[in-house]
């Protein structure tokens, strides 16, 4: 019993860490709509999420001699890399933001978020109304 409610928290917690790690990629994505040249990145939350619970995560680049170029991740998804979204309006700076999709994406993703909060709330009162047998 405390087996399926570990995985089942577990499966919140990695869902809530790409929501937010997901929420910045889309939040820069609107941030850079004006920028000539920027190119809208995306996660597949999907993929991303069956790889954190399956332990199918990629290592991250390593440099395995000092003439190789650093590689930092600050977006949140070790293993997961970005990808790059389909262009659905051509504009002729080369920017690749559709403001209204990115606004969708954004809105959507942050109800998501919201619901998995809730869910992770309704479990743990659960197991504290259980704990104290209320």
């Amino acid at each position: 019993m405390l087996e399926q409610l570990n995985a089942r928290l577990d499966t919140l917690s990695s869902s809530l860490q790409l929501r937010s790690a997901r929420q910045q990629v889309l939040a820069s994505n609107i941030a850079n709509v004006d920028t000539p040249g920027y190119v809208a990145r995306d996660i597949d939350f999907g993929a991303a999420l069956e790889n954190a619970l399956t332990g199918k995560v990629r290592r991250p680049l390593e440099q395995t001699n000092v003439r190789h170029l650093t590689v930092t991740s600050t977006d949140g998804l070790i293993g997961n890399p970005l990808a790059y979204t389909v262009q659905t309006q051509p504009s002729l700076d080369g920017n690749s933001v559709d403001l209204d999709q990115q606004r969708a994406n954004f809105t959507d993703n942050a109800i998501r978020y919201e619901s998995t909060l809730r869910f992770i709330n309704g479990h743990v009162k659960t197991m504290l109304s259980a704990i104290t047998g209320q």
